[in-house]
């Protein structure tokens, strides 16, 4: 369904990205809120992986990993580990509120610092023999990553309780 575009002076760049982000961000929250607690942490899909908590952890973290991390150069502190890459998605007896509650604060850390950056700003935390990618891109790769993971939280959410819609 297409959204019917007011009549106003067009937004600059960054805006455009954050506000889409932002949008992606709050459907995140839409999608799990409700949730029975059982239902949060039970895998409907073949991936055990795949639960509603699990995917709020994955989001959250993955915020943390492409600001603080690749943007900032900041260490690390993600769950994920070389024998377990997948950890912060295994979040059995974390409830739901409380994961969630984490994703909105680390989106608010995530848009301070990508406030005090230029859309041209360069990582500083880029893997070794890679380019550093910029500001743009991480926004752009943010909106792309939190949408695909918001179609799964869809999914999931339908099969869990019935609950549909944006």
């Amino acid at each position: 369904m297409r959204r019917q575009q007011a009549q106003h002076q067009p937004i600059d760049e960054r805006t455009a990205l954050y506000e889409r982000l932002r949008w992606q961000r709050q459907t995140v929250r839409k999608k799990a809120e409700g949730l029975a607690e059982p239902e949060a942490h039970r895998s409907y899909l073949p991936s055990p992986l795949m639960t509603v908590a699990g995917l709020v952890s994955h989001l959250r973290w993955n915020e943390h990993a492409w600001f603080e991390v690749s943007l900032l150069g900041e260490p690390d502190r993600g769950p994920w580990t070389d024998e377990d890459p997948d950890a912060e998605m295994r979040v059995e007896g974390v409830p739901l509120a409380r994961l969630l509650d984490e994703y909105d604060e680390q989106c608010a850390r995530s848009v301070a610092i990508a406030d005090s950056m230029a859309l041209d700003a360069l990582e500083r935390g880029a893997p070794p023999d890679s380019e550093p990618c910029s500001l743009r891109w991480v926004l752009l790769h943010m909106i792309e990553e939190t949408a695909r993971h918001n179609g799964h939280l869809d999914v999931i959410r339908e099969l869990a309780d019935g609950v549909t819609g944006e």
